[in-house]
């Protein structure tokens, strides 16, 4: 599955992409067959899928409210969540990861405010483990989280999405 987190850095520049970078990944996101999918389900996993929780869809909702552009990423979401596309992780799930790796040890070196630390379970948790943002102690966390490999970057271009 083609899965992909977007921090709401990245995602509220999405309304007025200037940047070919920024609109080939918003391409990517709309991209989609319905007839090849309805032929064959399986085939959904090769489209983009844009991994959430709560947070940050209330943080989506917050930058862009009342946007209507056709790119902002409530009608994102919007369209990949009729299409099946948007992967959500329950608040529970997320407690529960939380309890689980981030013991004393790992809280006491991350960099990041704790309202992120749920973004990093989520990410955790997510098939690709593949997330822009421009926040630099999200990155920084995420780039030395023990145990785990997450191709973290603040451009679309850095990370193969694609893939």
């Amino acid at each position: 599955m083609k899965d992909i987190f977007i921090d709401n850095n990245i995602a509220k520049n999405f309304v007025t992409p200037i940047d070919d970078e920024y609109k080939n990944l918003i391409k990517w996101i709309l991209e989609y067959d319905t007839n090849k999918v309805s032929i064959n389900p399986e085939e959904k996993a090769n489209y983009a899928h844009l991994v959430v929780n709560q947070k940050i869809l209330v943080e989506y909702m917050r930058s862009s409210y009342n946007c209507h552009k056709s790119t902002a990423i409530p009608v994102l979401i919007s369209i990949l969540t009729r299409q099946g596309r948007v992967i959500k992780f329950e608040n529970n799930l997320i407690k529960e990861i939380k309890n689980k790796l981030f013991t004393k040890q790992i809280l006491r070196k991350i960099l990041s405010n704790e309202e992120d630390h749920c973004h990093i379970c989520t990410i955790l948790n997510s098939n690709r483990k593949k997330v822009l943002t421009n926040d630099e102690n999200l990155t920084k966390d995420l780039s030395n989280f023990p145990g785990a490999h997450i191709q973290v970057t603040d451009r679309p271009e850095k990370i193969n999405y694609r893939e």
